[in-house]
């Protein structure tokens, strides 16, 4: 069990081993958490939830109803559902799914992320141009890695541009979506 405080807000997590970071909250999410202002008009995505430490805080701070929370393996999903209920937002949308597949939703004004990046560039790249499609005019993509370069290029060739934040050895991206199109190939 993690139990931890995050915004003022005391939280607990039941975690499994074959889980993303079992014994503590990984240093990157916390990262990436410090750069993100949730207000409570927002409609957040946790993309790639694990076992829910962003999408349970998100819905701690507007509300489970703004908040939809995804990822492919069924032990996180079981987890998350677990601790959305043992952190009093059992109402918070929870779904199975490999990146977007299985869901339908837009209009997101924020999606977060914490791609797995150990990995070849294949699921940040879907989870990069499909959010693109999923987010809102004005909504914003937040990333966090141990890599600069890729993602950084990535996201504004998506996006149009990109502000990274390095912070405590992690890279930060955040990216705000102002077209209907992806950004010209120039």
């Amino acid at each position: 069990m993690i139990t931890t405080s995050l915004r003022g807000i005391d939280l607990r997590f039941e975690t499994a081993e074959s889980l993303f970071s079992p014994r503590a909250i990984d240093q990157g999410t916390l990262a990436m958490l410090s750069a993100i202002e949730l207000q409570p008009a927002d409609k957040v995505l946790d993309l790639g939830c694990g076992y829910g430490v962003v999408g349970i805080l998100a819905a701690r701070l507007i509300g489970a109803q703004r908040v939809t929370m995804v990822d492919n393996d069924p032990v996180a999903i079981e987890f998350a559902k677990a601790n959305a209920a043992l952190n009093d937002v059992a109402g918070v949308r929870i779904v199975q799914s490999d990146g977007f597949a299985n869901l339908n939703e837009s209009g997101f004004t924020k999606i977060i992320c914490h791609p797995p990046y150990h990995v070849d560039f294949s699921v940040p790249k879907a989870f990069i141009e499909k959010g693109f499609n999923r987010l809102a005019m004005g909504g914003r993509l937040y990333m966090v890695t141990k890599r600069l370069d890729w993602y950084k290029n990535k996201i504004a060739a998506i996006f149009g541009g990109v502000v990274v934040q390095e912070i405590d050895g992690y890279f930060v991206f955040m990216a705000e979506r102002r077209s209907p199109r992806y950004a010209s190939k120039r």
